[in-house]
């Protein structure tokens, strides 16, 4: 995997996460599942990334 896609999922993620807090602070139930959706589709992600690589090497 190269590694402008790995910082393209670790930014995923970190996307998500800040969008989840943005979420509980203003009380906004939608951002924060939201937010919470893109954090674990980015952490997947990279998991599945790091299971690639594994198996190449």
């Amino acid at each position: 995997m190269n590694v402008g896609k790995k910082m393209a999922h670790t930014a995923e993620a970190v996307r998500g996460s800040a969008k989840k807090a943005l979420g509980r602070v203003t009380g906004n139930r939608r951002m924060q599942a939201e937010g919470h959706g893109d954090k674990v589709k980015g952490n997947t992600k990279q998991s599945g990334s790091k299971i690639k690589d594994a198996f190449r090497h």
